[in-house]
This record gives C-alpha cells, structure tokens and sequence, in this order.
C-alpha cells in the first residue's frame, strides 16, 4: 500500500483503488485498474510522470475510453483519465480545448458561433487527447484538419508544443507522438452560416443513429478502411453480420462494429476480431488492421 498511499494523498479524492474500467470505457468492458486517478491540472501529470518513473510503475492514459479494449484482468499501476481536464475555450475563429474535453462538445460549440470546420465531427464519442493520437475522423472531416497546435508532456516531464505543420499525419494515424501526454490543443476554424451548420450537425447526428448501432455499448469502428475499400463492405461480403462469440456480435446493421450485447468480455471482442480478420482475408486476400487499442492483452 507504500505507493498507492503516496498517490492517495497527492490526489486526494480523486484516487480510486481496484476501480472497475468497465465505467470508463464505452465498450462497458475492462477489469479493475490497481489504482485509477484523475489529474486536473499540468502539475497534477508532471507529479505523476515522475512519480511512476520513480516508482517503475507502468501507466495508462485514458480519455473518454471510446476505442480501446481493456482487459478483463485489468490493467496493473495506475491509470489515468483525462476528463476532469474538460475546459473549452473560443476566443473569435479560436478553439482552444483541454484534453480530457469531448470531441462532441467542441463541434456543438462551434456550430452555435457559426464557425466550420468541426460540424460532421459532431457525435464522436472521443476525448481532444484521444482524437489527436490517432487523427480522428467522420463523414469526411479530420481533426487534424483545422488543427493550429497541441501542448504535451513528454516522458521526462518537459513542454512539448507542436505545430500542425511539424507532425507528419494522415489516416487515423500520426507520428511521433508516442510517449506524449497531450495536455491541450488549439483550432483555427472558418467564419460560416450558422444555421446550415446546424443543419449539417443535425444530419451528421441523424446518420450516426441511423447506420451505427448505437443503441449498444461498442468502442466505435474496429478496423481502420483498407485502401480503396471500407472493412465494413468486405466484412458484410464475407457474411459475418451478426457473428457472435459469447456477448460481443459483429453488428447487424454496421459491419464495422463489434457490440456488447449485455455481460461480453475483452476475450470475447478478441476472438471475434480474430475470426473477422481470418475469415476476411481467406476470402478477399484483405488483411485487416485494428483501429481499436487493445489494453493489458
């Protein structure tokens, strides 16, 4: 209990011990992490960046826990989650937005001053943090598109600050940001008409509810789009809509989601993937790559 005191007292009430991930994740699945806290300020992640390194504890960084796949066993160390650092701040065509703040959150509060850039992002269920690591996307808009910079820390503690236009980025992926923790980024958006920017939002949302199963716990889209090709077309080639292994299904109305019916475990979504991607490439040659982050497995 040495350590796990130590973090108590530094982060009083906001330490949890043996805290079930299954509430932090939108898969509704995960085991519990040994210790769980939730920094709310730069100090708060320097003192505990040093304090891991330390004690030679491992750590995992959580955002709003969409896309990831945490283990049933749990994760060991501490976790940490982003989302008391959820401060967004518009200053005329400005986003400024702390990391642990709602994807969803900045393309509504754009749309309502009228400013474009964000509005098909509107419903992505994702962190700021979580967004940048991987250069999210919907419906054709990236976040990296409008993006002017993002703040971390790297592992020694040190500010980092980047401009867009010294990251190498493309597809739900961007290099070189391994070993950070994003603490916060800035948007330059567009002056637009706020009133078909509501309409886009409004469509972006109708369409989200229309073709994804969002009546189920999931962690989003599974696999990234292979070149030229959407993995959910080739997994409903292949017949797989509505493969189950124990409580996680391939969806029946988006191929591309892997869904929770209700009690399914991180071993269940696993050996579905497996079977997804086997099945995939026998028939089409197409060799599926994971966009969801497997955590402890």
């Amino acid at each position: 209990m040495g350590w796990q005191a130590d973090l108590a007292a530094r982060f009083d009430g906001r330490c949890f011990l043996s805290e079930p991930l299954c509430a932090y994740t939108t898969f509704k699945i995960g085991g519990k992490a040994e210790s769980l806290v939730l920094p709310g300020s730069e100090d708060d992640w320097r003192w505990l960046l040093g304090f891991v390194r330390q004690k030679g504890l491992p750590l995992t960084i959580l955002g709003l826990g969409s896309n990831v796949i945490v283990s049933d066993a749990g994760l060991p160390g501490v976790v940490a989650s982003t989302r008391r650092m959820d401060q967004v701040r518009i200053s005329g065509t400005r986003i400024h937005a702390q990391a642990g703040a709602a994807m969803d959150v900045l393309a509504a509060k754009s749309v309502d001053l009228g400013l474009a850039g964000m509005e098909r992002l509107s419903g992505i269920p994702g962190s700021v943090g979580g967004a940048l690591w991987i250069n999210a996307g919907a419906f054709g808009q990236e976040v990296f598109d409008h993006l002017v910079s993002f703040t971390a820390l790297d592992q020694d503690c040190g500010l980092v600050r980047k401009n867009k236009t010294e990251v190498a980025y493309g597809y739900r992926k961007v290099e070189g940001v391994a070993g950070l923790v994003f603490l916060c980024a800035q948007w330059e958006l567009d002056c637009g008409d706020q009133g078909q920017l509501r309409e886009i939002r409004a469509e972006t949302l109708r369409a989200r509810a229309d073709k994804q199963p969002l009546e189920y716990p999931s962690a989003g889209s599974v696999f990234k789009r292979p070149p030229g090709d959407h993995a959910s077309r080739l997994i409903d080639a292949c017949g797989l809509k509505g493969l189950t292994v124990g409580r996680a299904q391939v969806s029946t109305k988006h191929a591309g989601f892997i869904i929770n019916l209700g009690g399914a475990s991180a071993r269940d979504v696993m050996e579905l993937i497996s079977r997804v991607r086997y099945a995939v490439r026998r028939k089409t040659g197409v060799d599926l790559e994971l966009e969801q982050v497997p955590l402890g497995l």
